[in-house]
């Protein structure tokens, strides 16, 4: 077995696929529009599915917004620098929510950025600290 990808529901497919693609440099690896179903699928990462885990983006077609309840936590990315990935996200117009900075209790450098629906995305810097839990 092993992990295909996480969905999230948007309220604007447009917005979205510019942030996943021109802010965090995914590639949009698939799209498909559903007119019967009056929804739209979009699957963007940074490898070929067939190698990596994706995010499918998923459009109904009409819903601008959603509750994101309590449960969702965050996608995580490692990231080489995640000060300088703050500061690309931010000259790209993206909002970070957290700067980069070790994490609480520890030292590994994290950070946080928020997508055009709100969801959370951590930047795990690569090699960073030397917490108990390791990432990559």
């Amino acid at each position: 077995m092993r992990m295909l990808h996480t969905m999230l529901r948007i309220g604007n497919l447009e917005k979205s696929l510019d942030f996943y693609q021109n802010v965090l440099g995914m590639k949009l690896l698939r799209q498909h529009d559903y007119p019967e179903g009056k929804f739209s699928l979009a699957f963007v990462g940074y490898g070929e599915e067939t190698d990596h885990t994706v995010i499918e983006l998923t459009y109904n077609w009409g819903t601008e917004s959603y509750d994101l309840g309590t449960g969702y936590g965050h996608i995580a990315i490692e990231v080489d620098d995640a000060y300088a990935a703050c500061d690309a996200v931010r000259a790209k117009g993206g909002k970070v929510t957290r700067e980069a900075g070790p994490m609480k209790h520890g030292t590994t450098v994290i950070a946080f950025v928020e997508d055009p629906d709100g969801y959370k995305i951590e930047f795990i810097q690569k090699n960073s600290g030397n917490d108990s839990v390791k990432y990559g």
